[in-house]
């Protein structure tokens, strides 16, 4: 596997609030963090993305009367999940998993900050058209390879690779490095969206040995 100055590692919400004792915990989300951290150690180029809602946020159940969290409602731009809250700004539930050793990373993205748009992706939020600017600050460093990791799997992990494809960048996911929350069967799901697109599912040993 070949990383060069043209490749960039995206780890994508290894915060607390996706790991044990977090608010939207993903299983075994913390026993990533280290692979991640040796992983680093082959990049000159990361990015960090960082979900940071403010508290009245959409996609929060208990914003909406009546609803529960995992239910899935439609807004105007279409099926949204409700989720607990999670990683409100500023709070302990949002900040970085503690365990992260990535001094070198040149960006932290933050993402999720508009009220009423949610964003899984690095690149485009929810709706489908507001930007989040990563790919235009990939391409101006003239990275055309990304290589993700992080939480979860099946949604901000997958989104963003299916967006990465769409705006050209040679794009895998290493499979040990990310975990999934697999709600309604969305980890093979997502999956199966990604190889259809042209996504490559690796291994942290392709990237290792």
């Amino acid at each position: 596997m070949q990383i060069n100055q043209h490749s960039a590692l995206i780890v994508i919400d290894v915060q607390n609030g996706f790991c044990p004792g977090g608010h939207l915990a993903v299983a075994e989300g913390d026993q990533i963090v280290p692979l991640i951290n040796q992983l680093a150690g082959y990049f000159a180029n990361i990015v960090i993305t960082q979900d940071w809602h403010p508290d009245n946020h959409i996609s929060f159940a208990e914003n909406h009367p009546g609803k529960q969290a995992f239910e899935t409602i439609t807004l105007d731009y279409g099926p949204q999940v409700l989720w607990p809250s999670h990683c409100v700004q500023g709070s302990h539930d949002a900040e970085l998993h503690p365990d992260l050793q990535l001094a070198s990373a040149q960006l932290i993205l933050r993402k999720g900050f508009h009220t009423h748009i949610d964003s899984y992706s690095a690149f485009v939020e929810a709706d489908q058209q507001t930007q989040t600017g990563l790919s235009s600050y990939l391409k101006e460093r003239q990275i055309d390879t990304v290589f993700l990791v992080g939480l979860a799997t099946d949604f901000c992990v997958a989104w963003s690779a299916l967006d990465a494809r769409k705006f050209g960048f040679e794009t895998y996911v290493i499979e040990d490095a990310c975990r999934g929350i697999d709600l309604n069967g969305s980890l093979a799901e997502a999956w199966r969206n990604m190889q259809n697109a042209g996504v490559h599912r690796i291994h942290s040993y392709d990237i290792l040995k």
